[in-house]
């Protein structure tokens, strides 16, 4: 049996995206203290693979998960910072499984001890500015729980459109 071909992606962004008062960047080990606090929240451990409650190794291992997205050929998996201080807030991904169709999907978390402050709008503003310099894009999804009222507000406060 042979693996899945790997999806030959754009390169890597030459700049970080920006918007408002966020950067979207490559993690970095010193982003484990984010990825522990995000770990607090019960829902971001039922959606990706960041253990719920995670000790620091296994936010280590997270965040080298998070390196090999794009040259695993899956997407881009960013960490949202504060644009001035370069601390990690969050994290966005652009996810590229449909790429070849066009399409893509776009999913983001924003850590406990940064909400409130328009950083998750930010952050998808940026990724839909840094997603349509990609060839032959023509879509980006959003795949949202219908409870998840806050994350309905980000992706409209974003420019998005429910259908």
């Amino acid at each position: 049996m042979t693996a899945p071909a790997r999806l030959l992606l754009p390169a890597w962004p030459r700049e970080p995206p920006t918007s408002g008062r966020v950067a979207l960047r490559a993690f970095e080990d010193r982003d484990a203290a984010m990825v522990r606090d995000l770990a607090t929240d019960p829902h971001v451990p039922l959606i990706g693979t960041l253990p719920a409650l995670c000790d620091q190794a296994e936010a280590l291992a997270y965040i080298r998960r998070q390196r090999q997205r794009h040259p695993e050929g899956t997407g881009f998996s960013f960490a949202i910072c504060d644009a001035s201080s370069g601390d990690a807030l969050g994290i966005i991904g652009l996810w590229l499984r449909d790429y070849g169709l066009g399409r893509a999907q776009a999913g983001y978390a924003v850590a406990p001890a940064a909400r409130g402050r328009s950083v998750a709008s930010d952050a998808l503003r940026a990724l839909s500015l840094f997603a349509w310099t990609l060839p032959d894009l023509h879509r980006v999804e959003l795949h949202i729980e219908p409870w998840n009222t806050g994350s309905i507000a980000v992706a409209r406060n974003a420019g998005f459109t429910y259908e």
